[in-house]
């Protein structure tokens, strides 16, 4: 995807468009994937639960931009909140892809990513954030579970089913697997 289209899809992107796009014609032509991240306190709180970006540029005191390399996976979690209390939980595990990938568009990731999960409301976000918090005490870091494990997550979350563990054994499955040729 050129840089003209990145601007083209920053133009329709919600809170940082322009900022966004300014960093898409700077990239010369490098394959990165940009996170919208914000906070304004009791308002809105756009933050990465996992994931480790190359850079986080600081557009201003509450505007942030994680940037990503191809395949990279984050979870990036959105929460909003009005004079009445709390509007919106959303929980989304996606991976950065490369100019060749198909790739979802979603709201502040640019050009977007690929959705492996997607968590909305207060219990469905909790639900995943238990299962987050259980893989890091098994001592394995999120970014590298199993994209599959997300999905089953998601799907299972759907279905009002109960949740999957990530087990040890599971993660070695997943490890030994991607060390194929």
């Amino acid at each position: 995807m050129n840089t003209h289209a990145l601007a083209a899809v920053a133009a329709t992107s919600s809170t940082i468009a322009r900022p966004l796009a300014v960093l898409a014609g700077r990239a010369g032509g490098a394959p990165l994937t940009y996170v919208s991240l914000a906070y304004v306190e009791q308002r809105i709180d756009l933050y990465l639960r996992f994931g480790e970006p190359t850079r986080i540029i600081r557009l201003d005191r509450w505007r942030r931009v994680a940037v990503f390399p191809p395949g990279a996976m984050f979870c990036r979690i959105r929460w909003h909140a009005n004079d009445y209390g709390t509007i919106r939980w959303q929980l989304m595990v996606m991976q950065a892809c490369t100019p060749l990938d198909a790739a979802q568009r979603i709201p502040g990731v640019l050009p977007g990513a690929r959705l492996v999960l997607h968590a909305e409301g207060e219990p469905a976000v909790r639900a995943v954030l238990a299962q987050i918090d259980a893989i890091e005490a098994l001592g394995i870091a999120a970014v590298d579970v199993s994209p599959a494990y997300w999905r089953t997550l998601g799907n299972r979350l759907a279905a009002r089913l109960p949740l999957p563990e990530y087990t040890a054994e599971r993660h070695a499955a997943w490890l030994a697997w991607k060390a194929l040729p």
